[in-house]
């Protein structure tokens, strides 16, 4: 019993789990930051609240993830689990469960996903610049002329 005694009083400091909790929060919200991450969704659930909670998986690992409410425009597709994805967030730990996670701000699709957002995204350029209605329009004219109507 007196080598634990003589131990403990060798220590500097005996943390509270919260205080160590939120000295391991700083130190990865410091070396890390905000970071991209790539993996496939899963566990993923809409909260009443509006905010969102998946898993992002690889082979090897994988990290929670969640969406606030007011972070990013609702997205075009639902989320659905084994979505690839591409995020940038900000790792943080959630001091409550003591549980790092990432706070996603930007979500991309990886693979073809990315691919059709990118002609998506172009489609909309060119719907905003009228190419597509001066299109239609002059292709029914053209029909309508060949009818002789």
């Amino acid at each position: 019993m007196q080598l634990t005694a003589d131990f403990f009083q060798q220590t500097s400091k005996v943390f509270t789990v919260a205080e160590l909790t939120r000295q391991i929060r700083g130190a990865l919200e410091t070396k890390f930051g905000a970071v991209w991450v790539q993996g496939e969704i899963s566990n993923y659930k809409l909260h009443p609240s509006g905010h969102q909670y998946f898993t992002l998986k690889d082979q090897r690992a994988q990290i929670a993830c969640v969406i606030f409410r007011n972070t990013m425009d609702p997205l075009r597709q639902p989320l659905v689990d084994g979505t690839q994805v591409q995020v940038y967030g900000n790792v943080s730990v959630f001091e409550a469960r003591g549980q790092y996670q990432l706070s996603v701000q930007i979500l991309q699709p990886r693979g073809l996903g990315l691919l059709q957002a990118k002609f998506e995204a172009l489609k909309r350029k060119l719907e905003a610049e009228g190419l597509f209605a001066r299109n239609a329009n002059a292709r029914s004219q053209n029909f309508h002329d060949a009818l002789g109507s």
